[in-house]
């Protein structure tokens, strides 16, 4: 009966959001990914971009957390690092038990396939897309996922191309500061004109926690770049993402 309501939600969210409608592939292939994944669009597991489902960050740990994964772990590949061009590589390897022998998933990053929005924060992509990468394979998930996407023009580039972006401070850092974290997100925010209360609770989704409070900085910052890329590369999407979180919007980011 669970998986008969989960699927019977994501449908009614693939055909508000997306517009599909009945008998569309993609709807079959989405009830596929309801049963044996139990991913929940409503709750951001998957998108549906460029007529193909994506499976997002969130979506492939809450998964791990539904089978009870064993353990991540993640390292740089420092052959493959380049620091003063902003090149990073990491591995990231899943055991989803115990004895298990490990699943190895490989991501990079660097200016030329990240956002403008988060340049600066291609350690953490890179560190993401690694995790993303493992976790698929190790799951069997055939789909990719959001964050391995390299930077391309969507929909918002004529909302950003209209907007001139403040010059990111630098000073060497790779990881900002709370008030840094907190900038960027309200650049973001402004940018693509979002909602920041609808942020705020997405956000608390997002970091597995009961109010964005509670999240912690590292957390944060994954949000903010997920959010930064996903703004520039389906700003529709992501709307409607937001706008699930109408009826419990906590306040102002």
């Amino acid at each position: 009966m669970r998986k008969l309501d989960l699927h019977t939600g994501n449908l009614k969210v693939a055909r508000v959001r997306w517009g599909l409608k009945r008998g569309h592939v993609a709807l079959q292939i989405l009830e596929m990914y309801s049963n044996q994944y139990k991913f929940s669009l409503s709750m951001g597991d998957l998108l549906f971009l460029d007529q193909s489902w994506y499976v997002t960050h969130v979506g492939l740990i809450r998964l791990s957390r539904r089978r009870r994964c064993y353990g991540i772990h993640v390292r740089p590949v420092v052959e493959l690092c380049d620091t003063s061009q902003n090149r990073y590589a990491f591995c990231a390897t899943v055991y989803t038990t115990r004895d298990s022998m490990g699943c190895d998933g490989y991501g990079d990053a660097d200016p030329s396939n990240t956002s403008s929005l988060v340049r600066g924060a291609e350690m953490r992509i890179a560190e993401t897309r690694a995790v993303n990468r493992a976790l698929r394979k190790a799951y069997g998930i055939g789909i990719c996922s959001v964050e391995e996407l390299g930077s391309f023009s969507g929909p918002s580039a004529q909302v950003q191309s209209s907007k001139k972006i403040p010059p990111q401070p630098v000073n060497g850092n790779a990881h900002p500061t709370g008030s840094r974290v907190r900038d960027r997100l309200l650049q973001v925010i402004r940018v693509h004109q979002l909602d920041p209360g609808l942020v705020k609770s997405y956000a608390a989704d997002f970091c597995g926690s009961k109010a964005l409070r509670d999240a912690t900085r590292e957390q944060v910052e994954n949000f903010v770049v997920h959010l930064a890329d996903w703004a520039e590369k389906d700003r529709n999407a992501l709307l409607c993402q937001l706008n699930g979180y109408m009826g419990r919007k906590e306040g102002t980011a």
